[in-house]
């Protein structure tokens, strides 16, 4: 064939290839109108998704209505809560479910938050979304997924962690599901832990992790030796008022704080009052001291016989039965001593103490839910004397804690903080008491673990001054001789005071170990003993077996018996 023969042929083929171009066009505008169809119907579900389930839902693993929060750490930066990626698990019902029947027990075995009813109804309504579990383990993911049932979601999305779990769980709160502070430093910090300028930033608390750890594992273990119902221990830097620990017990897991009962999230240290017995006696000696009613702490006063004033009678639970001095009182823990300088101090100059050592109100410091305490309404003569033992009127463990700072830092009361201050930041504050009766006063605290009722509380080394507090719990029915409020209050070291320590146990239960003894010089001050052991190493304080405070003339002023004396 020549190829003048095969020309006609090529141009039919030219022509028809022709003719069919425009079809081909429009087959592939068909099909990239069914993509573009198929695009907008997927993004118009999810937003209806969005919007239906009323917020509850999240769209997609890339929702910020849960912006990132900034980290939480401790004085020396260990995080103590951080925001990461957590999974959660969702369904959507609406979608078509085989066999709801049979899908519900194998997820209420899987989440047995929910019942098997719980989750029929839920597969069997008409809801678009539904949460079945947030900050959901990887695990349990894993095994919901392999259900195999379609219409399950799985979601990526902000969640709150606190790496150290309960430490420090009555300082931190925690966040709800919408990641708002609850409660706690959570709650109290909401706005600068979301500020978009600063989240890059941790916020540092006073808290030094080290310390509340020791605090609170010490804690727990007197506890549960002495079957208490719950106990409370602080830790307080005298000079600036920082909060190193604050502990309650029980206590709760920030990261599961919904499954926590309202006893373990009730903080013992901010919001019980109490009425905190002996610890009150060196405050007091304090009061009388700086207002010239004590002038001479070598006078004796008479504790021959209990002290009747009316239908009251006020007695010693360590008679001595003679006349006692200032120092003695203390050792002795003398109730009819120290009532008998109360009264002399009156009822204007003790509430004027009272009042600046802010025992009329709530401590101030960040946490906002703090206990009020119970103030008397008219100070009678025996009202006076007890408050002076610290009876008839009721304060939180943070109220001593503050107290004690005043007594041994010179005589000045500083506002508390759970914030970390700068090193060279030392507020101001108000002066109560003289340096001088600081001075008196530490001798005498020292004296007391020394040579009186604190002798439980002293650490080798690290000259621990106290005083115990044994008080009935007050009821309706009048005071409760079987359940106490056992409590040391502490400071050291005491030529040198740098910190305070406050051990509170509630309701303590004597042992063996104890002769069946539940007052604090058995059950609270062993406690601070081992905790100042623990801490004093961590917080720069050097034991030593030569320097002390100088307590020799005090020493003096006790009266020996014939066998005691060289």
């Amino acid at each position: 064939m020549s190829r003048l023969e095969a020309k006609p042929a090529e141009v039919r083929k030219v022509s028809l290839r022709r003719e069919m171009q425009p079809i081909v066009q429009q087959r592939l505008m068909i099909v990239m109108l069914l993509l573009l169809f198929g695009v907008v119907a997927v993004t118009v579900r999810i937003g209806w998704l969005t919007v239906s389930s009323g917020g509850e839902a999240y769209a997609a693993s890339g929702d910020t209505t849960l912006p990132p929060r900034a980290d939480i750490v401790d004085r020396n930066g260990v995080t103590l809560a951080r925001t990461i990626d957590a999974w959660s698990i969702a369904i959507h019902p609406d979608r078509a479910i085989s066999a709801p029947e049979e899908l519900a027990p194998r997820l209420q075995a899987l989440m047995p938050e929910r019942s098997v009813e719980d989750y029929l109804d839920i597969l069997n309504s008409d809801r678009p979304f539904v949460y079945l579990r947030r900050r959901a383990l990887p695990e349990l993911v894993a095994q919901v997924n392999a259900l195999g049932e379609p219409a399950m979601e799985y979601l990526r999305e902000p969640e709150r962690l606190y790496p150290q779990t309960n430490l420090a769980a009555h300082v931190l709160g925690w966040v709800n599901l919408d990641g708002e502070g609850v409660t706690g430093m959570e709650a109290v910090l909401e706005e600068r832990l979301m500020d978009p300028e600063q989240r890059g930033e941790p916020v540092a608390l006073s808290v030094d992790s080290r310390v509340q750890a020791a605090v609170q594992s010490e804690l727990a273990t007197a506890m549960r030796r002495f079957n208490a119902i719950g106990a409370a221990g602080i830790v307080l830097d005298v000079h600036t008022g920082e909060l190193l620990a604050l502990t309650s017990l029980p206590n709760f897991n920030p990261n599961a704080a919904n499954r926590s009962s309202d006893h373990a999230r009730f903080n013992q240290a901010t919001m019980g009052f109490y009425e905190l017995g002996s610890t009150f006696k060196p405050i007091t000696m304090a009061a009388a001291i700086e207002e010239g009613v004590v002038t001479d702490i070598s006078r004796r006063y008479n504790a021959e016989e209990p002290l009747e004033i009316g239908r009251f009678t006020i007695s010693d639970d360590h008679p001595q039965r003679r006349y006692l001095n200032v120092p003695e009182t203390l050792v002795h823990s003398s109730n009819i001593v120290t009532a008998r300088i109360a009264d002399q101090l009156g009822a204007e100059r003790m509430q004027a103490v009272f009042r600046e050592l802010h025992f009329d109100d709530p401590v101030e410091f960040e946490l906002p839910v703090r206990g009020r305490p119970i103030w008397p309404e008219y100070w009678a003569r025996t009202t006076i004397m007890t408050a002076g033992y610290g009876h008839g009127i009721a304060i939180t463990p943070l109220h001593l804690a503050n107290s004690y700072a005043t007594l041994v830092n010179g005589g000045v009361y500083r506002p508390l903080t759970l914030m970390r201050l700068p090193s060279d930041a030392v507020p101001e504050g108000e002066r109560v008491f003289s340096e001088t009766t600081s001075d008196q006063m530490r001798g005498l605290l020292r004296l007391i673990v020394q040579e009186g009722t604190g002798r439980n509380a002293d650490a080798d080394g690290y000259r621990v001054g106290g005083k115990t507090g044994t008080a009935e719990k007050a009821s309706e029915g009048g005071y409760r001789r079987n359940a106490l409020i056992s409590t040391f209050a502490a400071a050291f070291p005491m030529d040198d005071p740098q910190y305070v320590i406050v051990i509170m146990l509630n309701e303590p239960r004597g042992d063996a170990g104890t002769g069946g003894a539940s007052t604090a010089g058995w059950t609270a001050a062993p406690v601070v003993s081992r905790v100042v052991s623990r801490i004093g190493p961590l917080l720069g304080v050097i034991p030593s077996e030569t320097r002390d405070i100088d307590t020799a003339n005090l020493r003096a002023m006790l009266w020996r018996a014939p066998s005691e004396r060289s």
